[in-house]
């Protein structure tokens, strides 16, 4: 009889155990580290400052350019924001921190071909300068330059998207980049 109750103590002591060590977690947390500080962003208007005259190294001859790519991006960039919630959208003038941005590239490079060198996948990259200043003291709090947001696509096959659907999608990776480069402890 003894031993079945210290064996019965000893199943309580170690469940007991695991579950406070489950609860108790390791500290990680899906909060981001800054919103105590700041609440509240505003995101300028991304500027298109792409060169379409200059010369590229690749097999094109110029940049290429999307129209009002620049108008997409802000409004993605927004949407995340919205989406994460760690820091609201606002107006300028109401704003702890200020985003700044300006398209710099929108590259469209062969990555994959078939046995008649037709191209079958391509990688689409946006590139961005962007920064952080926080409205209240004017500071720069971070730039990052050369900032990208990619996905790569299929021309052909069963894996096939169009181009209007690649560069949605890397408008959803740049601007989930920015939100986590913007909410992460700097």
């Amino acid at each position: 009889m003894k031993k079945n109750n210290l064996f019965g103590n000893a199943i309580l002591l170690v469940t007991s155990y695991s579950l406070l060590v489950t609860l108790s977690g390791c500290g990680y947390t899906t909060r981001s580290m800054i919103s105590n500080k700041y609440r509240t962003i505003y995101i300028e208007p991304f500027v298109n400052k792409i060169d379409i005259t200059a010369e590229t190294d690749t097999g094109y001859k110029y940049k290429i350019n999307q129209p009002m790519l620049e108008t997409d991006i802000t409004r993605s960039v927004i949407n995340k924001y919205l989406f994460d919630g760690n820091l609201k959208p606002v107006a300028e003038e109401s704003a702890d921190l200020i985003l700044k941005g300006e398209l710099i590239d929108f590259r469209k490079d062969p990555v994959r071909y078939t046995d008649s060198d037709e191209v079958e996948e391509y990688r689409l990259n946006l590139v961005v300068n962007i920064s952080l200043w926080n409205n209240m003291t004017k500071e720069l709090v971070w730039q990052e330059n050369g900032f990208t947001g990619d996905t790569t696509y299929f021309v052909t096959g069963p894996q096939a998207k169009s181009e209007d659907t690649a560069i949605n999608d890397a408008l959803s990776d740049l601007s989930r980049r920015i939100v986590a480069r913007t909410v992460e402890e700097w």
